[in-house]
Order: C-alpha cells, then sequence, then structure tokens
C-alpha cells in the first residue's frame, strides 16, 4: 500500500512538473515587440483596405440608383 501510494506521489510530482516546464516554455515563445508592432501595422492596412472597398461598392451603388 505504501507502495502505490508513494508511486502515485511521485507520478503527481512529475505531472506538475511537466505543466510547470510547458508553461515556462512558452512563456518565453512569447511574441517580441517586433511582432506586436507588425501586428498592428497589417491590422490598420487590412482595415484601410476594408474601407476603401466599403466606399467603392457604395459608389457603385449610388450610380446605379441615379441611372434612368
Amino acid at each position: 500500500m505504501r507502495a502505490l501510494v508513494g508511486l502515485l506521489v511521485v507520478l503527481g510530482v512529475l505531472v506538475v512538473g511537466a505543466f510547470v516546464a510547458v508553461i515556462v516554455r512558452d512563456r518565453r515563445r512569447m511574441s517580441s515587440p517586433e511582432d506586436s508592432a507588425a501586428a498592428r501595422v497589417a491590422r490598420s492596412d487590412q482595415e484601410r483596405y476594408a474601407a476603401e472597398r466599403h466606399g467603392m461598392q457604395g459608389e457603385v451603388w449610388r450610380r446605379g440608383q441615379n441611372s434612368p
């Protein structure tokens, strides 16, 4: 019985250690400031293109409404 409890304790410690190791590893891999800046630039470009597309679609609709 003692051996089984000891084995379970050791396995629990190993599982917790594995979780901690993965968490520490992932925190080191978090994005750098350059990645964040590039993501902001890409998002602003995407929003600008979407706004331009929306404006062009409005112009096409207005031209269609004004035709005889």
